[in-house]
């Protein structure tokens, strides 16, 4: 994935959109300040081009005189904001499992950059390269900043601040004044060392082994499998050149995890108009029904494979407003209800269980 085809999950925008909109922002003057077109930023819409995320940054900086835009969008950072790879933080038993898996699965919330963990006996270094080494600050400052915040919630407690350094220079002049070194130490717990060869945080490898408490580790498979999937789907639109029917398959199962997956909201994520999308797939030889039974069917052999999700549950997720059409559907993709296939599924696994070793 190079800085020119990179994209940012739509969820991902949001903390951006809303430290724009604290400080009365329009998101029209913000996409006309960044030179992006205002319907890329609609709620509705997948993702966004990675290079005008990074253009956004810059021009709510501008547009606020906030010297310190990036730390306060990443303040605005939820575990929701990651995609779908925010759910399996919340599985994760401890933190450095939540660390590993973000270097894992990063990819799904962003194309912003790249996460590596490495720990070096008592100590554990945190590294973000950027993909984009010639933005301003506000990028790497809203990455640490959402780090921090979702560590700290993740753990249940205020986490001991890590030794922290950046390739930036920390607003240069700026520096010289407190006010300014002080945000720094009140958003992200200590103040960074600038003009650094790499983007760091380095801390005490204890810290890898807190819990997560409330962690549903039972989701963590069937979350893993799911993002696997994804991974692959994104790799294969890579290597496809992003097919049609590819993206508008990742449409929908983005549109599906925020409760809407209708093809006028598709199209808009793609930037064309519904009757060309229908006219583009028809051409790739599938339809747009197709793909969404495609997607759903894939979501809900998943969600099945969760034992603590009801029916009802699993129904709501895939944009159906009744179980009873969500029994109707799955039925005629596999040939059996969803209950049954359900219950197969578990006794599979365990005469799985039986037979091994």
């Amino acid at each position: 994935m190079t800085s020119t085809d990179g994209r940012v999950a739509g969820a991902y925008l949001q903390p951006l959109l809303e430290a724009a909109g604290a400080h009365g922002i329009p998101v029209a003057a913000l996409a006309q300040a960044a030179g992006v077109a205002p319907h890329s930023l609609e709620a509705s819409a997948a993702s966004l081009a990675a290079r005008d995320y990074v253009r956004l940054l810059d021009a709510g900086a501008q547009l606020a005189g906030d010297a310190h835009f990036g730390l306060h969008v990443g303040q605005r950072v939820r575990m929701g904001t990651y995609s779908a790879y925010g759910l399996i933080l919340l599985s994760c038993s401890n933190v450095g499992q939540a660390l590993d898996q973000t270097a894992r699965y990063e990819r799904l919330a962003h194309d912003l950059g790249r996460s590596t963990l490495q720990r070096d006996g008592a100590v554990a270094h945190y590294r973000w390269a950027s993909n984009y080494p010639g933005a301003s600050r506000h990028l790497v400052d809203s990455v640490f900043a959402g780090i921090r915040v979702c560590g700290d919630w993740l753990a249940g407690m205020p986490l001991p601040p890590a030794r922290l350094a950046f390739t930036h220079d920390g607003g240069g002049e700026l520096l010289r004044h407190a006010a300014h070194r002080d945000e720094y130490v009140r958003v992200l717990g200590s103040l960074p060392a600038f003009n650094a060869p790499a983007n760091t945080a380095t801390f005490d490898a204890q810290l890898l082994d807190w819990p997560v408490p409330n962690a549903d580790v039972s989701l963590y498979p069937v979350l893993c499998q799911h993002a696997e999937q994804l991974l692959a789907q994104r790799q294969a639109e890579t290597d496809t050149g992003g097919a049609i029917d590819a993206q508008v398959h990742a449409a929908i199962v983005a549109g599906l995890r925020h409760g809407s997956a209708r093809l006028a909201t598709v199209a808009a994520a793609l930037a064309v108009t519904p009757r060309t999308l229908q006219r583009k797939l028809a051409d790739a030889g599938t339809s747009f029904q197709a793909l969404l039974d495609q997607a759903r069917y894939g979501l809900a052999r998943d969600y099945l494979r969760a034992p603590d999700l009801s029916l009802v549950d699993i129904a709501f997720l895939l944009g159906y407003q009744e179980q009873s059409a969500f029994n109707h559907a799955f039925r005629t993709w596999a040939g059996t209800n969803p209950g049954a296939w359900r219950l197969q599924e578990i006794q599979e696994r365990q005469l799985d269980q039986q037979q091994a070793p």
